[in-house]
């Protein structure tokens, strides 16, 4: 009988996964230290503005945009909006792998984006232009040590897929697995050091400038894109990442969401072999039903999974999109990509649980107590000033039933005064939006018509049943003995508590009217 595996993953088992057999785990907490010390002269300021990297971003954009004046803008607003999307598209594919990953976060959220930008960034997920196979071949035989015939039966020179920092191809092991391989680009370290000189040279130049971006808190952004992009260039990190999610997973009970295995041998620096999963991509959820898959119930594991990372556990996916994950025929979902992984120490995790239940119960002053611990809010802020600020202790105003010129004083008056106070979003924070930004994305395409008022609850009563027995040790609270309360949900859309059900089609259109409002201000692009 086959012992227990360290982790949530799939039923088959191409090899064991044993921790303590992995030879490329050795030291890996030292390569993890070193990788975090080499930090802070990454994103120091250099003295002089690295011209280079400006004048050429600012070329190609600068380009794109251009074009798109002369020849698309003025047209039909879907063919310019169109038009401007791809011009971008390509811009960033050539701008490298920073770029690429702004647009992979832009691909991710439907909704909130215009459709048309969403639609041409979804390339850059997976279908950036791939490196020449002979490329790939000399990396993986230089970082593996041996000819690709010795460990190969068989390997696809066509990428299965393509994106910032790597590729992935097919494969075959001469042991019979089949695999998937990550290649990382080989010029890929050089491009990220330049990008990461020129970004912090300008962060602190954006902070207070422009109220939306100093509240997104650039140098934070900075400090979290070098953290995140370092370790990713370690696929030795990478395959500890899909141990600790495959445990926190396992440890939370799931047997919806599994991980990959990576192979116990076969990982270096720039070289991953994993188990190959095959599956649905996030975008075909009409297959999905045609299938059987109950999409919803997809939709909830994803929900549920990534709150238990961060909630319960500490550690989760930092990089979901819609490239990063399958949904396999018998409806699990397979995570894909662990590069960027969130981590919270115990301090950080508490605040973060707090501010997730606060928000469930409607403490607005528990909530931002709870932001202030998290870095949010300087240790002095005011909290009854906050509240005013937000507008918390008044009635909900429609923002759908505002006009434009409303919209925008609204907006000014509270980012002024939320900066005023200090306001910046943690690293850690950021992290949890972006990923929210997908998975309000993934609710369009799963579940458009889900009752978002109705899964709130149901999540909640979710981590009473499981979880209410850690929750009310480490805070003090059982949520199994208090009951949500949506008040404060409902007013930061603009309704009032009598409403009882709002679907994410009606939550979408809602926030069309709203970009249209703030078009006829002048406030939003007009493409």
């Amino acid at each position: 009988m086959n012992s227990p595996e360290p982790g949530s993953f799939s039923d088959v088992r191409p090899w064991t996964v044993d921790p303590s057999r992995m030879a490329w785990r050795a030291g890996i907490e030292q390569v993890r230290a070193r990788t975090l010390a080499s930090l802070p002269a990454l994103v120091r300021r250099r003295r002089v503005p690295p011209l280079g990297r400006f004048l050429g971003a600012g070329a190609r954009i600068g380009t794109a945009v251009a074009l798109w004046a002369l020849r698309e803008r003025g047209r039909d607003p879907e063919v310019s909006r169109a038009g401007l999307s791809r011009r971008l598209r390509l811009a960033f594919e050539k701008l490298g792998p920073a770029y690429i990953k702004l647009g992979q976060i832009l691909s991710s959220g439907r909704g909130l984006f215009p459709e048309e930008l969403v639609a041409e960034f979804r390339s850059l997920r997976d279908k950036v232009p791939p490196e020449p196979f002979e490329l790939v071949r000399k990396s993986v035989e230089a970082e593996l040590g041996r000819p690709l015939h010795e460990v190969f039966e068989s390997f696809d020179p066509v990428c299965l897929a393509s994106a910032s920092i790597a590729q992935v191809h097919a494969a075959r092991l001469r042991t019979g697995e089949n695999v998937v391989v990550k290649v990382q680009r080989a010029s890929v370290e050089r491009l990220v050091a330049k990008d990461i000189r020129a970004m912090a040279w300008i962060a602190p130049y954006l902070v207070g400038r422009i109220p939306i971006s100093a509240l997104a808190n650039p140098p934070a952004l900075v400090e979290l894109f070098a953290e995140t992009i370092s370790e990713e260039l370690d696929f030795r990190l990478e395959a500890e990442n899909m141990l600790d999610i495959a445990r926190v997973l396992r440890d939370s009970g799931s047997s919806v969401v599994i991980v990959p295995r990576p192979h116990p041998t076969l990982v270096t620096r720039r070289i991953l072999v994993m188990e190959r999963v095959e599956g649905f991509v996030i975008d075909e959820a009409p297959a999905m039903r045609e299938a059987g898959i109950d999409t919803e119930a997809v939709l909830r594991a994803l929900l549920i999974s990534f709150l238990e990372g961060a909630m319960i556990h500490g550690v989760f996916h930092g990089d979901l999109h819609g490239g990063n994950l399958f949904v396999l025929r018998d409806g699990r979902v397979a995570l894909l990509d662990f590069g960027m992984t969130g981590r919270m120490d115990d301090v950080q995790r508490l605040a973060f649980l707090r501010m997730m239940v606060t928000g469930a119960m409607n403490d607005v002053r528990g909530q931002l107590a709870a932001f202030r611990d998290l870095g949010a809010l300087p240790a002095d802020a005011d909290i009854e000033a906050l509240v005013r600020v937000l507008k918390a202790d008044e009635a909900p105003r429609d923002p759908t039933l505002m006009t434009g010129e409303e919209l925008v004083a609204e907006i000014q008056t509270m980012l002024k005064g939320l900066l005023a106070h200090g306001a910046r979003l943690p690293k850690h924070l950021m992290l949890y939006v972006k990923n929210m930004i997908f998975l309000d994305g993934a609710i369009a395409q799963l579940a458009p018509d889900l009752d978002l008022f109705a899964e709130v609850t149901r999540i909640w009563g979710h981590f009473a049943s499981q979880h209410g027995e850690r929750i009310a040790r480490e805070l003090g609270f059982d949520p199994g003995l208090g009951s949500i309360d949506l008040t404060g949900m409902k007013a930061s859309l603009g309704l009032t508590s009598e409403v009882e059900s709002l679907t994410h089609r009606e939550l979408v259109a809602r926030r069309e009217k709203v970009r249209e409002r703030l078009e006829e201000a002048g406030a939003a692009p007009r493409l």
